[in-house]
C-alpha cells in the first residue's frame, strides 16, 4: 500500500517524455482538427465563431513544424482541450473555464502577449448588446 501511495504522489514531469506512449493517445492532426470543429457546433454562436477561428489559425501556424516534441505537445494540448469541451445539450450553457494559475508561470512572454490579445478579442465578442 505504501509503495502505491508513493507512486501516486510522484510528479509526472519527473519522467522523461516517451514519444511512443504520448502518441498512442493522440489523434492525428486532421481528425483532431475536424473533431474540434464538430464539437464547437454545440457551443453558443459567439463562442463557436471565436473558437473556430482560433483553431484554424493555430493549426495553420503549426502546419510546417517538424520537431516531434513540439508536435506531440501541440496535439496533446488540443486533445486535452477537446476532452474538456462539453458535447450535446450541455454545450449551449457552457461559459468557459478559469485558467490554472500555474500555467501562467510556465508561459513565455510571447504566449502571454497572445493570451492578452485573446482576452481583448473575447471582451469585444461578449459585450452586452444595448437595446435602443
Amino acid at each position: 500500500m505504501r509503495s502505491s501511495a508513493l507512486k501516486l504522489a510522484q510528479s509526472i514531469t519527473t519522467k522523461p517524455l516517451n514519444l511512443q506512449e504520448a502518441s498512442a493517445s493522440l489523434l492525428p492532426p486532421k481528425p483532431l482538427f475536424r473533431r474540434l470543429l464538430r464539437t464547437h457546433r454545440y457551443l453558443p454562436t459567439e463562442m463557436r465563431s471565436l473558437g473556430d477561428d482560433y483553431v484554424k489559425s493555430e493549426f495553420r501556424r503549426h502546419k510546417e513544424v517538424t520537431n516531434p516534441v513540439h508536435i506531440i505537445g501541440f496535439l496533446s494540448q488540443w486533445k486535452r482541450y477537446l476532452d474538456e469541451l462539453p458535447t450535446g445539450v450541455d454545450g449551449k450553457s457552457f461559459s468557459g473555464k478559469r485558467l490554472d494559475p500555474t500555467v501562467f508561470e510556465k508561459m513565455s512572454p510571447e504566449q502571454l502577449g497572445q493570451l492578452y490579445e485573446l482576452m481583448h478579442a473575447t471582451k469585444d465578442v461578449w459585450k452586452p448588446v444595448s437595446k435602443e
